[in-house]
């Protein structure tokens, strides 16, 4: 059995302890003793130096933990251990952000936790809400911040599982003696993660994105130092916005929307234009060019269209009497296939039986397919067979 000494002591950075077994070739060692936090709850696990070699990763094996080396050790039993201190203050930052961040979301909305991750750049909470609003994530953020300006105490102690259950925001569903963390008059947990000593450590606190999960909400967000790192991130991006646009950082809102609105419009503008340069393109090919003796007219796209002039082509070209057309955009080998309602041939199946033939991929509907060539060298051939099947089967 190891005993965890950040059990009681989170700030503890140093250690000694004596190795009780060897594995792995003395890669792995487990500890009397260890200061080592394992992944758990959530909770990545510390990293730090044990006996003058790198620890790469703690693995939580219920009664015993396992520190997993760089490289073999073969030193003796006896052994100083250090952890890597600012990662271990970032995640006791984060995790009694997040335990401040879930009694918040229970005192002012209902919301209970379900799940949290903590992650080396981002961390997420997702809790129990269907939906939650701008206004909703702003009042959070706000009351979870006063309470770390009020530097309530973060406390741990050792309960019995029943006595505590009524005082817990979530239930434990273990027995026997719990590690309990206390925030001063806000939040009660059962949790075996290390913490701060006070809510004003934990710095601040910035909410960040919101997506919908199933039936949940998960709510990323940031505690400390990365808070201030995230803040200062935005700000940078946001500044260089603001050059490009020659304005204040202010004014970058309503500008931004301004050109995505003015880019909607043009690109709206722009695909009107291509379809009705693409609809005479294809009445001209369509007059220069011979029917067969069936009376089919076979027309083939101008090499060099981009994808949206080639899908507007292939629509006009179906809207004609007796015509097939194929073409291709020769970068992304993509094929669009096109047959007239009259000739009774269903472009979609033609395609795809093609195409399946030199092991591309494809369909679409009666009317106009899609689909890609597997390689440069195939392209032609399988327009020629595109024209060839279809005009069989009309």
């Amino acid at each position: 059995m190891t005993a965890r000494l950040y059990y009681t002591n989170s700030f503890l950075r140093a250690f000694d302890a004596t190795i009780v077994e060897r594995a792995d070739s003395g890669r792995r060692l487990y500890l009397d003793r260890s200061a080592f936090y394992p992944t758990s709850g959530g909770q990545p696990n510390d990293l730090g130096v044990l006996g003058g070699v790198r620890v790469v990763d703690v693995v939580d094996e219920d009664d015993r933990v396992a520190h997993v080396l760089e490289q073999p050790y073969d030193g003796p039993d006896a052994v100083h251990g250090e952890i890597d201190w600012p990662r271990r203050w970032d995640f006791a930052q984060q995790h009694t952000g997040q335990h401040l961040l879930s009694g918040a979301c229970d005192a002012l909305f209902d919301w209970p936790t379900v799940s949290v991750h903590f992650g080396d750049a981002m961390s997420t909470l997702e809790i129990a809400a269907p939906a939650v609003s701008p206004k909703q994530l702003r009042r959070l953020e706000e009351h979870a911040n006063a309470l770390i300006t009020e530097n309530r105490s973060v406390t741990v102690t050792f309960e019995d599982a029943a006595a505590v259950a009524p005082r817990l925001r979530r239930p434990s569903g273990r027995t026997g003696t719990l590690r309990i963390v206390t925030i001063e008059g806000h939040d009660v947990s059962a949790c075996g993660g290390t913490h701060l000593r006070s809510t004003g450590e934990i710095g601040a606190i910035l909410l960040r994105r919101v997506e919908k999960i199933r039936e949940n909400t998960r709510i990323e967000f940031v505690c400390g130092t990365r808070a201030v790192r995230r803040a200062r991130a935005d700000y940078d991006a946001l500044s260089g916005v603001a050059e490009r646009l020659s304005a204040s950082i202010d004014e970058v809102p309503p500008l931004v929307q301004s050109r995505v609105d003015d880019a909607k419009a043009l690109a709206a503008s722009n695909r009107k234009l291509i379809d009705e340069v693409s609809g005479h393109r294809a009445r001209a090919q369509w007059d220069g060019t011979t029917p067969d003796s069936g009376g089919v007219r076979r027309l083939r796209a101008a090499d060099g269209v981009s994808a949206d002039e080639l899908r507007a082509w292939a629509a006009a070209c179906a809207a004609l009497p007796a015509t097939l057309a194929a073409g291709v955009v020769r970068e992304s080998r993509t094929i669009a296939f096109a047959v007239s309602p009259d000739l009774g041939v269903n472009a979609g199946a033609v395609l795809k039986d093609v195409l399946q033939t030199v092991g591309g991929r494809g369909g679409g509907s009666p009317r106009t397919a899609q689909g890609t060539v597997p390689s440069d060298e195939q392209i032609d051939n399988v327009l020629a067979a595109l024209l060839a099947t279809a005009a069989a089967r009309a």
